[in-house]
């Protein structure tokens, strides 16, 4: 099978198999010989109408892994199109933190007659999950998993493992719990498979696996979660009782939505936005930045003009002031990413900070020191040949920017990295210390350094 056949859009398929004329049978048997993540994604390209059609014809099951892939303002809005009972049922069959964040979704109403009709269990599971904030790690968690007690044999420990798989499909990993119900370990479905009946269960169970707490933040813990190859980790309570575990899947959507985020902060929003979104909203989020830095860039417009005199003597220096500005922009930006990388370590040290910030400025110091060298050879060339000024001038101004570059780059990486430590340090998410604002703020240091050499330099000691 080719690349092309692997990306196929299976949507056109889909709809015109649910928009025919077949029996409900024969359509479901159709859909079930595509993926759930297809089915989710034809759900848009049907009208209302269709769309209850096929959660009519649908397998519980099916609807609920199609509603797994869909993100969950749509799942919201999809579950209003389904009456009640169905509805609930769906919500039975989803992983519980699918479940808890659709829920979230929906009107007050709609969601406190879908919650009393879930069973028992279900609900409570939901409601524990609900209980966290968005930012803490419980509110991911699933209570889809196996767990026995460390007192059990291996042939007891398979019993109850083929008794709990029939209503929890995360067997990959076995949890166990101690005679106080705490978490105690875990064990792998291989090694319990493979091991004789008169093994004792505690050579099987591997003590010093992964675990997290629910209320742990999420920026606290992910690093933890991605360090681990895990397929499950446990999520464990204040007693230490084990509350649910996170998935893989979890995981890797955890981190998509941090780095969305971060990715939003580093463009210089206070959060992430999407197509949808209204514009008043839109211009909410962006405003404030952009205020910031319209301050900061009104500072940099002040700073050329006190070099007025400068730029008329030298005219020729105004036309490499983008070099400068970019090149201490570009290394600015790539401290800020290592810092905020390094900050994820809770952990860091004084020592380690200071440590950090010497790499930086070392970083920048050489690199500058090569793209210096290199500019005074360009640009000096750039100006015999192109402008016909004469050598001394033209690698006097070449020599002038070549040093501008290696003090500015050595700067920017300073800035780079001590702003995000700055603002970790007054607990703020160091990731708001975006690039936009760092560039700025590099500007101003940048047009000073440029100016103020090109002055003295060439004006003052050269006398041009």
């Amino acid at each position: 099978m080719g690349e092309k056949d692997i990306r196929r859009d299976y949507s056109e398929e889909i709809i015109s198999i649910v928009m025919g004329k077949e029996s409900p049978r024969v359509i479901h048997n159709k859909l079930e010989d595509y993926h759930a993540s297809d089915i989710a994604s034809a759900l848009e390209g049907l009208n209302e109408t269709g769309r209850k059609k096929l959660f009519r014809v649908c397998g519980l099951s099916l609807l609920a892994e199609v509603f797994e892939f869909l993100d969950e303002e749509q799942a919201g809005v999809f579950l209003n199109e389904i009456d009640l009972r169905r509805a609930a049922l769906i919500v039975s069959e989803l992983e519980t933190d699918t479940a808890a964040n659709i829920l979230r979704e929906l009107d007050k109403e709609r969601r406190r007659l879908i919650i009393e009709a879930l069973d028992s269990d279900v609900r409570d599971e939901i409601s524990l999950i609900a209980s966290y904030d968005e930012d803490e790690i419980g509110s991911h968690m699933t209570a889809n998993f196996i767990v026995i007690t460390a007192d059990l044999t291996v042939k007891q420990a398979m019993s109850e493992l083929v008794k709990q798989a029939e209503d929890n499909d995360n067997i990959s990993t076995i949890f166990v719990e101690g005679d106080d119900g705490s978490f105690f370990g875990a064990i792998d479905l291989k090694d319990l498979i493979i091991a004789r009946n008169t093994k004792p269960l505690d050579d099987l169970i591997v003590t010093s696996f992964p675990y997290v707490y629910g209320s742990e933040q999420i920026d606290d813990c992910i690093e933890k979660l991605k360090d681990y190859s895990e397929d499950l980790i446990p999520v464990l309570d204040e007693d230490n009782r084990i509350l649910g575990v996170i998935t893989a899947q979890n995981i890797i959507e955890v981190v998509d939505d941090e780095m969305g985020e971060d990715y939003a902060r580093f463009a210089g929003l206070i959060a992430e936005e999407d197509l949808k979104e209204p514009l008043k909203q839109s211009m909410l989020k962006r405003l404030p930045w952009l205020f910031i830095l319209l301050g900061l860039g009104m500072l940099v417009s002040s700073l050329v003009g006190v070099f007025e005199s400068v730029i008329a003597q030298l005219t020729i220096i105004m036309a490499f002031q983008s070099l400068i500005l970019d090149m201490a922009g570009n290394v600015g930006t790539q401290s800020l990413a290592v810092t905020i990388r390094v900050l994820t370590d809770e952990n860091l040290t004084f020592a380690q900070k200071f440590k950090l910030v010497l790499k930086e400025s070392r970083v920048g110091l050489s690199v500058g020191i090569i793209i210096g060298l290199a500019s005074v050879l360009l640009v000096g060339v750039y100006l015999i040949t192109v402008k016909q000024a004469e050598p001394r001038f033209a690698f006097s101004v070449s020599g002038c920017i070549g040093l501008s570059l290696i003090v500015s780059m050595v700067m920017a990486s300073i800035i780079g990295t001590i702003i995000p430590l700055f603002f970790k340090k007054i607990k703020i998410d160091p990731a708001v210390a975006s690039g936009p604002l760092i560039t700025t703020v590099n500007d101003l240091v940048a047009v000073g350094c440029y100016y103020g050499l090109s002055w003295f330099l060439l004006i003052d000691v050269l006398k041009y």
